[in-house]
C-alpha cells in the first residue's frame, strides 16, 4: 500500500519528515497556511490600528513570530502572530511614548517569557480547572464572532449575500471534496464575484497600507537606561503573561483536537524568543491566535510546523509581492470564514439544557464569569484569572462543608470521631464542633478518616486542645497518617 493512501496515526501525522515524503499531506499543510495568511493579514493590521502603529508593523511581526514558532515552538499547527490581546496592552505605551519603546518592551517581554519557561511556569496549566478552559474557548468564540460585527454595519447591502454565501461554502464545500480547504473556496469565489460583477464591497486594501519590503534588524532607539525600564516594564510584564497565558492554553485546545500531547514548557520559552527576535526587526509583540490557529486546524486541517511557517511566508510573500490582489479580497470572505470558526470554535455541548442539569451549580457559575469576563474585558488574563480564582473559592467553600464530626458518649470519656479533609477553610469550622464545657474529663479526638493538610489545621488542633486543657480536661489524638504525623510533630504547640 502506498503511503499516500496509509492510514496515519495523529502523530505520525504531526511528523514534518513524514510530511514532506507525502505530497497529500504537504499539499493540506501549504493551502491550511494559505488560507491563515489570507486570514491573518486584515485582522493584524486591525490590531495595529488599536496599537497605533503602522500595518508594516504587525506584518513584520506576523512573520517573525509565525517562522520562529515554526521552528522551536511546542504545539506543532498552532499559529502564533501579531495578537489583540496583547495589541490592547501595549496600545497606552504607543500614545505616551512612541513606536521605539514599544519594541523595546517586546524585547523585554520575551526575555520575561523565557525566564517564566525556565521557572516552570507552564506546569500551573494543570491548575486550571475544565470549567474555566471551557469558558475560555467559549469567551474567545463569542469574541471571534462579535470582533466581524464592525464589517457588518453601515456597509453596502451587497456585503450581506456575499457573507451568507461565503459561510455556505465553507459549510458545505468539504461534502463535495476536502482536497483544497473550503475557506480557500470561499475566498476565491468571493473575489472573483467582486471583481467581476464591478461590486463595490469594503476590502482588505480598506484596512491599511500593505508593506513593499522585507523586515529589516531593527535596534530599538531608547536609552539603556533605568527610565527606560521603568516605563517599559509594566507593559511588558503585562505582555508576557497575556501572552503566555493565552498562548498555553491555545495549545491545550490544540492538543484536544488533534489528539495530540505538546511541550507546553518547550512553547513559553519559544514564545519567549519569538518575541525577543520580533522586537529586534522592529515588530509589535505577539502570541498564539485561536482563530486563525482553528482557521488552519480545524477548518484547513493543518497538523505539522509547515502550516504555522508557510502562514507567515505566505503572508510577508502576498503584502509584498501581490499586495494589490491581496487588497481587492472582499472582507466579506473574510467574515464569513470567521464566523464558521467561531461556530466550531463554541463549545455547544456545554450549554445544552441536559448538560447544565448535571452539572453543580458552582462550575456552571465559574464557566459563565469566565465568558462574560473575557468578553466584557476583551482581556483574557482577567477572564481566567478571575475564573481560577473563583473555581478556587467555590471549591475549598465545598470541601470544608463536608467536614463530618461524631460525637459518642461513654462515661468519663467522649470520642470524636472526624471524617474528611482538613484544611484552612474547614479547620475553622472544626473547632466550633467541640462541647469543651460539657464533655467528660477524658476526651479522644480520632482523625483515622482525616488528613491534615496546612498549619492551619495544625493550629486549630492545638487551640482545641488548648480550650479543653483550660477546661482542666486531657485530650488524645489518634489516627493521624504518616503525612499528618510528621506534620503534627513539626508544627505542633509552635504556632499559637
Amino acid at each position: 500500500m502506498s503511503t499516500a493512501t496509509t492510514e496515519l496515526t495523529p502523530l505520525q501525522r504531526q511528523s514534518v519528515l513524514r510530511t514532506l515524503k507525502t505530497p497529500r499531506l504537504l499539499k493540506t499543510e501549504l493551502l491550511a497556511g494559505l488560507v491563515v495568511s489570507l486570514a491573518l493579514i486584515p485582522e493584524v493590521i486591525a490590531f495595529t490600528v488599536i496599537a497605533g502603529v503602522d500595518p508594516r508593523v504587525g506584518i513584520f511581526a506576523s512573520f517573525t513570530m509565525s517562522v520562529v514558532i515554526a521552528i522551536t515552538g511546542g504545539r506543532p499547527a498552532m499559529i502564533s502572530a501579531a495578537a489583540g490581546a496583547v495589541a490592547l496592552v501595549v496600545a497606552p505605551l504607543v500614545r505616551t511614548h512612541g513606536v521605539e519603546y514599544l519594541f523595546a518592551a517586546v524585547v523585554l517581554a520575551g526575555i520575561i517569557q523565557v525566564t517564566l519557561a525556565v521557572l516552570g511556569v507552564a506546569k500551573l496549566l494543570r491548575f486550571i480547572p475544565r470549567q474555566v478552559m471551557i469558558g475560555f474557548v467559549n469567551g474567545l468564540a463569542i469574541s471571534i464572532f462579535w470582533a466581524q460585527m464592525p464589517e457588518l454595519r453601515n456597509v453596502p447591502w451587497m456585503v450581506y449575500p456575499l457573507v451568507v454565501l461565503g459561510v455556505a461554502i465553507v459549510c458545505y464545500f468539504p461534502k463535495i471534496t476536502k482536497a483544497v480547504p473550503a475557506p480557500l473556496i470561499a475566498i476565491v469565489v468571493l473575489t472573483a464575484i467582486t471583481i467581476f460583477a464591478k461590486v463595490s464591497v469594503p476590502t482588505v486594501g480598506d484596512k491599511g497600507e500593505l508593506p513593499d519590503s522585507l523586515p529589516l534588524l531593527h535596534l530599538p532607539g531608547v536609552p539603556l537606561n533605568t527610565e527606560t525600564l521603568k516605563i517599559i516594564a509594566p507593559y511588558a510584564i503585562a505582555v508576557a503573561f497575556v501572552g503566555l497565558l493565552e498562548s498555553l492554553l491555545t495549545a491545550k485546545l490544540v492538543d484536544d483536537i488533534t489528539d495530540t500531547p505538546s511541550s507546553k514548557t518547550r512553547e513559553s520559552w519559544a514564545q519567549g524568543t519569538a518575541n525577543i527576535i520580533t522586537g529586534f526587526f522592529g515588530g509589535i509583540c505577539g502570541c498564539a491566535m485561536i482563530g486563525q490557529t482553528m482557521v488552519g486546524v480545524k477548518v484547513s486541517g493543518g497538523r505539522t510546523r509547515i502550516s504555522t511557517a508557510f502562514a507567515g511566508i505566505f503572508m510577508l510573500l502576498l503584502a509584498v509581492l501581490l499586495g494589490d490582489v491581496v487588497a481587492q479580497i472582499p472582507m466579506a470572505a473574510l467574515v464569513a470564514v470567521m464566523i464558521v470558526v467561531s461556530a466550531t470554535t463554541f463549545d455547544w455541548h456545554s450549554i445544552k439544557p441536559s448538560t447544565l442539569k448535571l452539572m453543580p451549580k458552582s462550575e456552571t457559575f465559574v464557566m459563565t464569569i469566565t465568558v462574560v469576563l473575557t468578553v466584557a474585558t476583551h482581556n483574557l488574563a482577567i477572564g481566567v484569572g478571575v475564573g481560577i480564582l473563583s473555581a478556587m473559592v467555590l471549591f475549598a467553600n465545598r470541601v470544608a462543608h463536608m467536614v463530618a464530626v461524631t460525637r459518642t458518649v461513654t462515661g468519663e470519656q467522649v470520642l470524636y470521631e472526624v471524617n474528611g479533609e482538613l484544611f484552612f477553610a474547614s479547620s475553622n469550622d472544626l473547632y466550633t464542633q467541640f462541647h469543651y464545657a460539657e464533655d467528660p474529663a477524658q476526651i479522644v479526638i480520632d482523625l483515622s478518616s482525616s488528613h491534615l493538610w496546612d498549619a492551619s489545621t495544625i493550629a486549630a488542633m492545638d487551640s482545641i486542645r488548648t480550650k479543653y486543657q483550660n477546661y482542666g480536661k486531657t485530650v488524645e489524638i489518634r489516627g493521624l497518617n504518616e503525612a499528618s504525623q510528621k506534620m503534627a510533630d513539626r508544627l505542633g504547640g509552635k504556632l499559637n
